[in-house]
């Protein structure tokens, strides 16, 4: 792979100002939303939604540590229904929007934000140090992702924030880029400052036109902070990943009673992930393997 190539691959970066008064992500997820689109067949409407849902996640994700997690539901009474999706800190981001051929009625004027509706937005991280999640939900305010997050941080978590999530799509409606911004206050920073950065994020062209002008992630880092000078902390490549596998929905099978696994071991099941849309087929013979397994241990 040429070097080139390989800078313009999905990844995110982590910076903090020089000041130690501002943590600043950027994160590029072409890829990651292609795949996305490609296996739940997302409609136009779905990969701009699905699309700015994976990338803030990601974004969020960025605070964490090694594999803890985060999740973020959108759960609207708009045509796309819930949205969900999930990231952690070492790049692997997954998710899916219960309507993936969710459309806007063209004869009705409105805006993306319809799509979603009115409704809930939560949050869940799952941490190393806490034995269950740690949850926080606030009203759908505009329904465009971007605005709902940072509507979030500052209502649940009291963290001053800009975020901005872009899914830009072609004349085909193909996805042509897809990235975001997160800047976040630290404690301690003085309100003017991140007036400088906001407006910053404000002046700027959308993320996905910086990336189909050629612009590295690493430059869109340092503008976005300028005139403050910012430190990297991290990089991570990121893709759509799920650790979904057949042996893990035939230990999900096993839970079921003799019952239910003796109504299924004729003809086999199809079980299908809702994350990555990923297809098993589940035999009789192991249905009927797992049916034996539940009778010997009741005995």
């Amino acid at each position: 792979m040429k070097k080139k190539d390989f800078l313009f691959k999905d990844r995110i970066i982590k910076g903090i100002t020089d000041d130690g008064f501002f943590r600043v992500s950027v994160v590029k997820t072409t890829q990651v939303v292609k795949t996305a689109s490609k296996r739940h067949e997302l409609s136009l409407l779905g990969k701009v939604l699905l699309g700015r849902a994976l990338t803030g996640t990601m974004l969020l994700a960025s605070s964490l540590k090694g594999e803890e997690r985060i999740t973020l539901r959108l759960e609207g009474n708009g045509p796309a229904g819930l949205i969900h999706a999930e990231a952690n800190s070492v790049g692997e981001i997954r998710g899916f929007m219960q309507n993936p051929q969710a459309t806007l009625d063209v004869n009705k004027a409105g805006h993306i934000g319809d799509g979603i509706g009115l409704g809930v937005l939560t949050v869940s991280k799952t941490l190393y140090n806490e034995a269950d999640a740690i949850s926080g939900s606030v009203e759908i305010v505009k329904g465009t992702v971007s605005e709902d997050i940072a509507y979030y941080l500052m209502q649940s978590e009291q963290i001053q924030s800009a975020i901005h999530l872009d899914v830009a799509l072609d004349d085909d409606g193909e996805i042509a880029s897809a990235g975001g911004i997160l800047i976040q206050a630290l404690p301690g920073a003085p309100e003017n400052k991140i007036d400088v950065i906001q407006n910053n994020l404000k002046l700027m062209p959308p993320v996905s036109d910086l990336f189909l002008k050629g612009e590295y992630i690493d430059d869109i880092l340092k503008d976005i902070a300028a005139p403050y000078h910012i430190k990297e902390l991290s990089r991570n490549p990121v893709h759509f990943f799920c650790r979904c596998t057949k042996d893990r929905f035939i230990t999900a099978l096993s839970m079921l009673g003799p019952n239910d696994l003796q109504e299924l071991s004729d003809t086999g099941q199809e079980l299908v992930c809702h994350y990555c849309n990923g297809k098993y087929m589940i035999s009789k013979e192991e249905i009927r393997a797992l049916l034996n397994e539940k009778r010997i241990q009741m005995n």
